[in-house]
């Protein structure tokens, strides 16, 4: 007989942290994504059915995470993500004007209102530096996030625990009472790595089932709704 693990409950007694991921988490780039794709494919509507081009948009942007994620992974491994940090970071740099300013998800600041005035908040985030900056600027976040963990900080990024355990000891907090708030299985891994919890968000690119399936102890249909979950008492 083979034992099945089993994932445990989200311990929110534990909680003394929180390190948000940002794109699909505190960012709307998914959508926004989708949105931009949709309209260079609507012919598609004419088509078939209404709404096929953005249907087929989301379909394309969830899947594109994945080899995207999988060649960070891979650059990592083999040592090459400075080099393709540096890279990323010239690029946004030579370009910042030009720079794309996705949104803040609807709700976002007034959770962070809420919460950064009884946990400390860091970013952990596998974007590169001057983007990761960009949006909290533009977005008017930076006051909540003293410590910013981009692709750069670490030798390795996620879904790797370096990024976390990094943070964790900035905020000076164990990272088993740090919470990861996430939207994809690259996060809940990072989490499990590390020694942290975790909670996936609906509102990015992850999917329910998939999310479950990689071991998330909680779920929320946004990212908007953690402070009112996080003060509310436990069931």
């Amino acid at each position: 007989m083979t034992s099945q693990k089993t994932t445990l409950p989200l311990d929110r007694a534990r909680i003394r942290a929180l390190l948000f991921d940002v794109d699909g988490t505190l960012s709307d780039s998914d959508d926004h994504m989708v949105n931009r794709f949709a309209r260079k494919i609507n012919f598609i509507d004419s088509m078939f059915k209404p709404g096929s081009a953005h249907r087929l948009a989301r379909s394309f942007v969830h899947f594109a995470e994945t080899p995207v994620n999988w060649l960070l992974l891979m650059a990592d491994r083999l040592n090459l993500d400075p080099l393709l940090s540096a890279f990323l970071d010239r690029q946004a740099n030579q370009k910042e004007a030009e720079l794309e300013n996705f949104p803040a998800i609807a709700g976002v600041e007034p959770m962070l209102k809420v919460l950064s005035g009884r946990y400390p908040l860091a970013i952990v985030s596998a974007r590169n530096e001057v983007t990761t900056r960009h949006f909290l600027r533009l977005n008017q976040l930076e006051e909540y996030f003293p410590v910013v963990v981009t692709s750069q900080t670490c030798a390795r990024t996620k879904p790797f625990p370096d990024p976390l355990l990094f943070a964790a000891e900035k905020l000076a907090v164990p990272i088993e009472n740090c919470l990861m708030i996430g939207d994809t299985v690259t996060d809940i891994r990072a989490a499990k790595a590390a020694g942290a919890q975790s909670l996936s968000v609906l509102c990015g690119f992850g999917l329910e089932k998939e999310l479950r399936r990689a071991g998330t102890q909680e779920i929320l249909v946004s990212t908007s709704e953690l402070a009112t979950y996080l003060t509310s008492t436990p069931l």
